[in-house]
Parts: structure tokens; C-alpha cells; sequence
């Protein structure tokens, strides 16, 4: 189950695009309580908007649109980066978010049927195994999703389920497979690198605190992308690697798996490092619960556990920043100063060399 995301054509009329499907939201909702330790029912998920529009026809160019894809971390739904995903497509890029079906809390398809995670995967011991088991069916989603964008550029409707999907009108003739790029968090991180490595049609790459190992804490568990690098374009964006030892930067300088892909890639490559931010920094939980914090009382210590103590406005910025600019300069050909050094429009980024 896929989402594309797009400019659209002033005056389509559509309406407004939920963050969330109905069901997915009902399953999402009843595991956030627990969490957030309320009743289910206390926030309407299926009751946020974004600020797109469903099924809109997409704005006219002069030329086709660079494409992005977006994996998002483990047992997370495809919605959870919306904030850089809108912000992508209001700058002419079509992003296709792509669900890790049977592996994420809820998937919903066309027609309400909902996948909830298989339940062995869960089981699977150790770590390192579970974690290449659904990073080996990632992988394969995401080159799966890579020809069906090439078919459809070429003119050939997708199929689901043996029937054609209606697309919406002048996707087909937007879509630019020659210029592919693809972004992910946690696990999503892994499997934009591993992707990258066995697809070459993704031309460039951004691992949002993804380690690049099948086990954080054993520096031997390395993927295949850390032990042979990259040649094209690839940005890492971090906070903390944790284990249940050890904390320490998510660098290349701190990170057995980040200093690998540093010294094996022989393409561009940027380190940025945020000590103010944690792991879930890097998706909407940044600016959700925040949001959540004004109307709802959080278990104590929940928010600086997920998201740190950065400004969550201006980290916010800060990354929907970041990723455009990467995507502009190796995918539009467009050199951007904001990778020249660090800037203080950005004080909480940091270049690690």
C-alpha cells in the first residue's frame, strides 16, 4: 500500500486529505493509547487533517518531476513523516510513501481492509534475524514500487489485485524515473541505504537515524551497504544510538555502522548530528506531541524519551530544510549552501567531518 503525494492543480475542488484512513486510525489509536495511557476514544486520529488534498489533479510543468520515496521506521505507518513528505511535494516533488504491509501497526487498503503485523515477526530472535527479515521484505517492496513507477510513466495503469487503480489525472506524464530519490527513519534509514546499493535507479539517499547494522549493539552485525559504501549521494541525519549499556552520538565518529558506510562511500556524503533531538525527532511525533501535550496530560518523562528537548518548531524546519535542499542539489542539479557549512538558521544541526 503506497500514497503518492504531489502539486496539484489550483482549483480541483478535492477535499481534504485525513492524515490517517478510518480503520487505520481505530488501530493506531487503541496501541497510542496505551502508551499515552489514556481511554481510546480520547484523541480522534481519524480526525486530523493535513493540509493536501485527496485526489486531486496534479499542477501542470514544463518538464517531468523528480520522484521520492519515503520508508518510514519499524512498525510505523507511511503517514508518520507527513510534515517532510507535504513539504517535498510543495516543492514539485512526487513522494510515494510506501507502508511496510504485515510488519506496521495498521495498513489499511481501498475498501477498509486492514493489515495489522504478522504475528511471528515479533517472535523472531534474535534481534539481528527479525530486523533482516523485515529489512530483506522492505527492500523488495521498495524495487516492486520502482517498476510499477516506471510502467506508469511509460503509460501502463497499475494493478491491485488483478484489477486497474484510476490515477489521479497527469500523474503519468509528471513522474520522472530518471530522477529518483528516496528517504527513510530507523529501519526505513536501512532500507533506503540496502536499496540504494541493489538499485541503482535511486540516484540519491537520506538515512534519518537509521543504524546501518542488523543489531545496534554488535559493531560485526554490519549491513552489506556499510561493508561495500555507496557511489552516489547519500546524507545521514542523527541523534543518540542507544543500547541497553551505552549511549552515544549517532555519528559516523561514534557509530561502528556509520563509520564503515563513511569510509567505504566514495560519493557525496554529509553527517549532521542534533544533541538536543532522539530518535523519534525525526517524524511527526516532533511536532504530534507537542500538539497532544497541550490538551492532554503525557506520562511523565514520555516526550524527552522520544523526541528530546529541541525546539520542536524550529527542528521541524530544520529537517523539511534539509532534505529539500539534498533533493534539490542531486536530483535538480541545483548547489545548495546550506551543505556548504553550518548555518544559523539551523543552530541545533551540526556537520560531523
Amino acid at each position: 500500500m503506497v500514497g503518492v503525494w504531489y502539486p496539484a492543480a489550483k482549483g480541483s475542488g478535492a477535499p481534504a486529505a485525513p492524515y490517517m484512513r478510518p480503520r487505520a486510525a481505530a488501530a493506531f489509536g487503541a496501541g497510542a493509547a496505551k502508551i499515552l495511557k489514556l481511554e481510546p476514544g480520547d484523541i480522534d486520529w481519524a480526525g486530523f487533517t493535513t493540509h493536501a488534498r485527496t485526489g486531486a489533479h496534479v499542477a501542470p510543468g514544463r518538464t517531468r518531476r523528480p520522484v521520492v520515496l519515503y520508508s518510514p521506521g519499524m512498525y510505523n505507518e507511511r503517514t508518520l513523516d507527513t510534515s517532510a513528505v507535504t513539504e517535498l511535494a510543495g516543492h514539485g516533488y512526487i513522494v510515494i510513501t510506501v507502508d511496510p504491509t504485515y510488519e506496521a501497526h495498521a495498513v489499511e487498503f481501498p475498501g477498509g481492509r486492514v493489515v495489522e503485523p504478522a504475528p511471528g515477526l515479533g517472535a523472531i530472535e534474535p534481534t539481528a534475524q527479525r530486523n533482516k527479515a523485515a529489512l530483506d521484505v522492505r527492500v523488495a517492496d521498495i524495487r516492486f514500487v520502482l517498476d510499477q513507477v516506471e510502467a506508469v510513466a511509460r503509460g501502463r495503469a497499475p494493478r491491485s489485485l488483478g484489477r486497474p487503480r484510476t490515477l489521479p489525472r497527469g500523474l503519468a506524464t509528471a513522474l520522472d524515473p530518471s530522477r529518483i530519490g528516496m528517504f527513510g527513519h530507523s529501519l526505513g534509514g536501512m532500507a533506503t541505504a540496502e536499496a540504494m546499493r541493489l538499485d541503482r535507479r535511486i540516484r540519491a539517499g537520506v538515512n534519518l537515524d537509521g543504524p546501518l547494522g542488523y543489531d545496534w549493539a554488535d559493531p560485526d552485525q554490519l549491513l552489506p551497504v556499510a561493508r561495500t559504501g555507496l557511489d552516489r549521494p547519500f546524507l545521514q541525519m542523527g541523534a543518540w544510538l542507544t543500547t541497553s549499556d551505552d549511549r552515544r552520538p549517532h555519528t559516523h565518529r561514534h557509530s561502528p555502522s556509520w563509520r564503515a558506510m563513511w569510509r567505504n562511500s566514495t560519493g557525496w556524503k554529509r553527517d549532521l548530528w542534533t544533541e538536543a533531538a532522539e530518535h523519534n525527532s525525526f517524524t511527526d511525533y516532533q511536532t504530534l506531541l507537542p500538539g497532544l501535550a497541550a490538551h492532554v496530560t503525557l506520562p511523565e518523562g514520555l516526550s524527552t524519551h522520544m523526541i528530546g528537548r529541541v525546539d520542536a518548531r524550529r527542528f521541524t524546519a530544520s529537517r523539511r530544510a534539509y532534505l529539500t535542499a539534498f533533493f534539490e542539489q542531486h536530483l535538480r542539479g541545483r548547489h545548495q549552501r546550506l551543505f556548504d557549512g553550518p548555518s544559523p538558521r539551523h543552530p541545533d544541526v551540526r556537520f560531523i567531518d
